[in-house]
């Protein structure tokens, strides 16, 4: 073995694994003598190890002798591969992979070089100057384009920019990312928002809640009303105006209401502090229906 891997026992496992791990990601290979895949797996985890150089530390368990460790961490098949970051269990898998999934496997896990840039992004859009964050966040796709946090940062910034060439940038990297991307909540959240986005456009609201006044049934106006005060976070006149389409003509538009509120719920799944909204206009949206 390298000297970035190393034999780890009961004895000493909160020392070479979780607290290094407050230093660097530290990858434990529970496994046993017996295991074929085992052998499979560990020149691969080894040549990984002296390829990165230190990024990251490979700790070796012997299951069979260590089997409170390997109780304690759930090992019901070898090879078990779990990661640790920050003294906390951050990934795993099981069984030999091959040495590209692995090699995925430990990319997740080590910090990327773009991560200083992509904070100095965040912070510049805390201030409130969107257009710098935005800057800023290219640069750090530049450096890491494989960095789908800083990708997803960059899509959030520019739906909240608005305009339509930062909406169409957003969409163009959606594509690119949605289906690597690993935060499912997050990048359905993201698209619903740009759905959302897209629909909108520029409107009136005051002229929209006349034609409403006017004519109950002006769908299209009050699909417009919805979009428009969701982008302005008002989700629950969204939600009410959504549902209002679905009372009065629930197959207009292709389903126009019901998708629209499902689109909804998708964007506030990643919004706690909207469980109880959206837990209600689930259950209205289902008592309607059915």
């Amino acid at each position: 073995m390298s000297v970035h891997a190393c034999e780890v026992t009961v004895v000493d496992f909160d020392e070479k694994v979780l607290a290094a791990s407050q230093r660097v990601p530290v990858i434990v290979d529970f496994w046993a003598p017996w295991c074929q895949p085992c052998r499979i797996l560990k020149p691969i985890l080894e040549k990984l190890a002296a390829e990165y150089g230190g990024k990251f530390i490979l700790a070796k368990v012997n299951s069979d002798e260590n089997q409170e460790l390997a109780a304690r961490y759930g090992v019901r098949g070898i090879p078990a591969v779990k990661a640790f970051v920050a003294g906390r269990q951050a990934d795993e898998f099981t069984g030999a992979l091959p040495e590209s999934r692995v090699r995925e496997f430990i990319e997740r896990l080590i910090p990327s070089p773009a991560e200083p840039l992509r904070q100095e992004a965040l912070a510049l859009a805390a201030a409130g100057d969107l257009a710098a964050a935005r800057g800023k966040m290219v640069e750090a796709i530049n450096l890491d384009p494989r960095n789908d946090m800083s990708c997803l940062d960059f899509i959030q910034l520019s739906i909240d920019l608005g305009s339509a060439a930062a909406l169409a940038e957003a969409n163009k990297l959606m594509a690119a990312v949605a289906d690597r991307a690993r935060d499912r909540t997050r990048v359905e959240s993201l698209q619903a928002r740009l759905n959302v986005a897209g629909s909108a456009g520029e409107v009136d609201l005051a002229a929209l809640r006349e034609r409403l006044a006017g004519d109950a049934n002006d769908h299209d106006a009050r699909l417009q009303l919805a979009n428009t005060l969701a982008l302005r976070h008002d989700y629950r006149g969204a939600l009410e105006n959504l549902m209002e389409i679905v009372r009065r003509d629930r197959t207009w538009n292709g389903e126009a209401g019901r998708k629209g509120m499902l689109n909804l719920f998708a964007l506030l799944a990643a919004q706690p502090q909207h469980d109880d909204l959206v837990r209600e206009f689930r259950l209205a949206l289902a008592r309607t229906l059915n």
